[in-house]
């Protein structure tokens, strides 16, 4: 009359499962955010518009394809940019840098130079077109 109990085994039921992994994938896919470079920031001015400059307000710094510099006709090392560009800043504060590469100039040695002219306080950078 009376009976043993029998164990039962726990089963989790799995026929869903499926569907709720693809609606989580789904989920995670449309919610997030892909973060893409923006690139160098750089304010440019409109098309067409050129203004005269003295030629004591400018400051040629050229970049050859070894990543040799030369600023102001005089070779500098890289890390000394930022001294000099600020010794100069303070001769004349209207100072433009002009930045002309060669084609073959490394892309690393370019940005290296505008960042140690940044990091000197220069807010007049024109980028001059490369030699071909």
């Amino acid at each position: 009359m009376i009976k043993k109990r029998t164990n039962r085994e726990v089963v989790i039921p799995t026929a869903s499962l499926a569907d709720i992994a693809f609606l989580l994938l789904i989920f995670f896919l449309v919610s997030t955010t892909i973060n893409s470079d923006k690139g160098i920031g750089l304010v440019l001015p409109p098309v067409g518009s050129t203004k005269p400059v003295p030629k004591k307000n400018i400051c040629n710094v050229l970049i050859n394809a070894s990543g040799q510099v030369l600023m102001g006709g005089e070779q500098i090392q890289i890390p000394l940019i930022k001294e000099e560009a600020r010794r100069r800043i303070t001769e004349n504060p209207n100072l433009i840098f002009s930045v002309k590469t060669a084609r073959e100039t490394l892309y690393n040695t370019y940005i290296e130079v505008l960042d140690q002219l940044k990091l000197a306080g220069a807010r007049k950078i024109s980028i001059a077109e490369p030699e071909t």
